[in-house]
């Protein structure tokens, strides 16, 4: 590793640790030549399936392709960052575990459902509503009758404003 100081290449390790719930390794670094100390991250470099789309293209897997469709879905909802950044690593690392060399739309976005479920379910009718193309109201009203007879203690969500 070379020194970010003064570009020496004869660096040593003096401390490392996991980072980020153990994804990557934190390394603390010293310079042979100069005695700076710095941070390196390390990463597993992981290939990503491509993606089918439902025109059958095909295409890389884009994590802010992921990111911007879970964000619309959650904009001025009380859902943390944090919360929508650990949703988009359940999926990616779903989409990962699959071992499939490409994966279609459709599973990524029944994931993205499926996380959207647990962090809020006016975010999960939101992007069911894009992905699923609702073309009426009845269809919205026929999925929250649905999430309410899945969820009989769950608040009632008044549909009166679909009439």
């Amino acid at each position: 590793m070379r020194c970010p100081f003064c570009g020496a290449e004869d660096t040593r390790v003096i401390d490392s640790r996991l980072a980020s719930e153990g994804e990557q390794v934190r390394r603390r670094r010293k310079c042979s030549a100069c005695e700076e100390r710095f941070t390196t991250y390390e990463l597993a470099e992981l290939t990503m399936p491509r993606v089918i789309k439902s025109n059958a293209a095909r295409e890389p897997f884009h994590d802010e392709k992921l990111r911007a469709g879970i964000m619309r879905a959650l904009e001025k909802r009380p859902v943390t960052i944090d919360q929508a950044e650990a949703a988009i690593s359940r999926i990616r690392k779903k989409v990962l575990m699959s071992g499939e060399r490409e994966v279609t739309s459709a599973l990524i976005g029944e994931l993205v459902l499926t996380e959207l479920r647990h962090l809020d379910e006016v975010a999960y009718i939101r992007f069911a509503s894009v992905y699923q193309r609702f073309g009426s109201m009845a269809e919205f009203r026929k999925m929250i009758d649905r999430m309410q007879s899945e969820h009989p203690n769950a608040p009632t969500i008044s549909t009166d404003f679909l009439e």
